[in-house]
């Protein structure tokens, strides 16, 4: 449906200006400078031409076949000229203006009033305050738009609401001299989405690679739905903006106190296949490579240098992000013994010295692709005077368009002295950066989105015998009772009904059942008070551990009822389980998404460590085996200094069984498990809390 917008035959220019300094004459002049191969209609009704092309007082009086329409005019006069457009056949506005819902009331009811005819006439409507679109292509060049970068045809497309943050990315693209494909900068979004065009650009052939930023999503599902199919067949790269925000909300549970403000955005990246990044910069160096470069098979990395230290800098970045280096191989350890000079360095990195000829490095680059020890090459070429650099980058060309493995070049020269180099390479699509740390994450960038596309199948597990009826049961009692908070009872019940295993337990009303109760269990065991607006149970003293006697447990529970004054107070005992690795799972709402689900170290620290990960419901197997490698403390749960490992499946399967509560149970809004204890052959539940719509 887009694709008229993209690959318009014939614009308009309603409110097109003679005046220079105006968005009105910018759009023509843009459109004309560009190399527009369709028609341009510039209108205005007091004006005989504008740019040199003739103006036309209407809509009405330009030729037909008008694909798009630019609105450069006040805000009150667009809902008539939309139904003009509609009358006229167009298919697609891109309204520049302001003056909208983002007003208040008035602008609200003018932009309700022009999608509505909109939408009569089946016009699709881009913006409105927005910048509009680029298409490259040498059979369109369709500059739609009046910002000021003037892009080469290349193979990146950007997609984003905000204009500003968009086109200092396409900035940045056009002074590296790399080439964009479509660029597309919608604005307020009230009709096109950016679910929209990331579907168009995925299936676009000239697009490679997408980078997209995002400040908001107003529809996080669908963006999730189309981002995941889009993300399966070509690269994403976005970047999410406002993450140094704080108390965007309070939170009663450790779970909401845990979730940054912009977890659902990280979560919903990750479970797209989306490439996330927190820095422009890096973003715009890893679409450089992915613009140019095949994906790697892995994240074994061989170096070639004329230099020592820049080959140490890319080394660390690399190792930190994740990529190995492995050893030359010995056929090609002999192989470049034999091609280099005897002072060369032959190990990985592989340093040809300052006096590497053209033939050294090729005989490097030829044996690194050839080597299967190695599933991308990284380059560090310094230009000294005393060889011949141009020789050198035809090399360095000549392999990188066979497209074996991807190239990345640190090139570490003097462009004003150095030009013809410089020219060689981005003509021969060799993507190059001044420092050392940039090229390698660019290059690690490739590494991980391999990594991304090589996880395991999201499969979601079914288990029998959940009680899922009974579950909505105990939910739908507390909901009618006015209360936003289960009992400690209710909540076990809950976790029961879906098997997920808990410490042995009895809830009672007074302090000689409780004792009864402890006999009957067996000792030692906790106690707690429990009442549903009894939050945070250990800092106030509502929890007892240990106890080894029925007496025990009767005075401290005389003792809590003397502290705790409601009206529904009863007391849970419970098995005490001693030694376990205490964990957290848990989950919080997110809106439109479903829930972020919570792991990691639990007990009383939790919120001091903070050692926990997110994932999205419905949490798949591989997804929760991702969680539990995904915590800092990860040795933990494998056994360390003499402490054995825990059960990791069991684990496993408690997230995928919450996951399941959660996706059945939407009006569940938080829940803690903590802690969780983990022992070398099960896992258990001792806590649980859970709050409801």
């Amino acid at each position: 449906m887009l694709d008229s917008l993209f690959r318009p035959r014939a614009v308009a220019v309603i409110g097109a200006s003679t005046k220079e300094l105006s968005i009105g004459n910018r759009v023509i002049k843009n459109l004309i400078d560009f190399g527009f191969t369709g028609a341009i209609y510039p209108i205005n009704p007091n004006a005989e031409e504008i740019r040199g092309l003739k103006a036309y007082k209407s809509i009405f009086d330009c030729p037909d076949g008008i694909d798009v329409v630019h609105m450069v005019i006040p805000a009150k006069f667009v809902p008539q000229a939309v139904e003009d457009c509609g009358k006229k056949g167009v298919k697609h506005i891109i309204i520049n203006s302001g003056g909208f819902a983002e007003t208040g009331p008035e602008g609200a009811a003018i932009q309700n009033d022009f999608l509505e005819r909109a939408r009569r006439y089946g016009i699709r409507v881009f913006g409105p305050n927005c910048q509009g679109v680029i298409n490259t292509d040498p059979a369109i060049r369709a500059y739609c738009n009046f910002t000021f970068t003037r892009p080469e045809p290349g193979f990146i497309s950007i997609v984003a609401l905000s204009g500003g943050v968009a086109e200092v990315i396409h900035q940045a693209f056009a002074q590296m001299g790399v080439g964009t494909r479509i660029y597309a900068s919608n604005g307020n979004a009230v009709d096109v989405t950016i679910p929209e065009i990331l579907e168009y650009l995925g299936g676009d052939e000239g697009t490679r690679v997408i980078v997209t930023y995002v400040e908001g999503l107003r529809d996080p599902a669908n963006f999730l739905r189309v981002a995941t199919q889009v993300a399966a067949r070509k690269p994403i790269l976005a970047m999410k903006a406002g993450r140094t925000k704080e108390g965007a909300r309070a939170a009663a549970s450790h779970t909401g106190g845990l979730a940054k403000e912009d977890i659902a955005t990280d979560l919903i990246f990750d479970k797209a296949g989306i490439l996330s990044f927190r820095d422009e910069g890096h973003l715009i160096q890893a679409a450089v490579a992915f613009a140019s470069q095949p994906i790697p098979r892995g994240n074994r990395i061989g170096i070639i240098t004329n230099t020592g230290g820049p080959a140490v800098i890319a080394t660390d970045v690399l190792v930190a992000a994740g990529c190995t280096l492995p050893p030359l191989s010995a056929p090609t350890h002999e192989r470049l013994k034999a091609a280099l000079y005897p002072e060369a360095s032959v190990g990985n990195p592989v340093d040809v010295l300052a006096t590497g000829t053209a033939q050294h490095y090729r005989a490097c680059l030829d044996a690194m692709m050839e080597d299967e020890a190695f599933d991308g090459v990284f380059v560090n070429f310094v230009t000294p005077f005393f060889v011949d650099n141009e020789a050198i980058a035809r090399e360095i060309v000549a392999v990188n368009r066979a497209r074996q493995k991807p190239i990345v070049c640190n090139l570490m020269t003097d462009p004003r002295q150095w030009a013809e180099v410089v020219r060689i390479l981005r003509e021969g699509e060799v993507p190059c950066f001044p420092l050392p740390g940039e090229a390698a994450r660019a290059m690690a960038a490739l590494v991980r989105y391999r990594a991304l596309r090589d996880r395991a199948p999201r499969t979601i597990r079914s288990f029998p015998n959940l009680k899922g009826e009974k579950a909505g049961r105990i939910l739908e009692k507390a909901r009618k009772a006015g209360r936003s908070r289960l009992t400690a009872e209710e909540a076990y019940r809950l976790l029961e009904a879906y098997r997920i295993p808990v410490a042995r337990w009895k809830a009672v009303s007074t302090p000689e059942e409780a004792a009864e109760a402890a006999a009957a269990i067996g000792f030692p065991v906790a106690l707690k008070a429990d009442a549903s607006e009894l939050l945070h149970k250990t800092d106030r003293g509502g929890v007892a551990l240990d106890l080894g006697s029925a007496s025990a447990v009767k005075r401290a529970a005389q003792e809590m009822k003397k502290a705790f004054d409601y009206p529904d107070l009863r007391f849970l005992v419970q098995r005490f389980l001693p030694g376990g690795l205490e964990l957290i799972l848990g989950a919080r709402a997110e809106e439109g998404l479903g829930h972020a689900v919570v792991f990691g170290l639990g007990g009383v620290l939790v919120e001091v460590l903070k050692d926990v990960v997110f994932a999205l419901t419905p949490v798949s197997t591989a997804e929760a085996r991702e969680m539990l490698d995904a915590i800092q403390a990860k040795a933990l749960l494998d056994g360390v200094r003499g402490r054995p490992g825990v059960d990791r499946e069991a684990l496993v399967e408690m997230i995928e069984k919450l996951s399941r509560l959660l996706v059945e149970h939407p009006e569940i809004q938080e829940m803690d498990v903590n802690p969780v204890l983990a022992f070398p052959d099960r896992a258990v539940a001792v806590d649980v809390r859970i709050s409801i719509l």
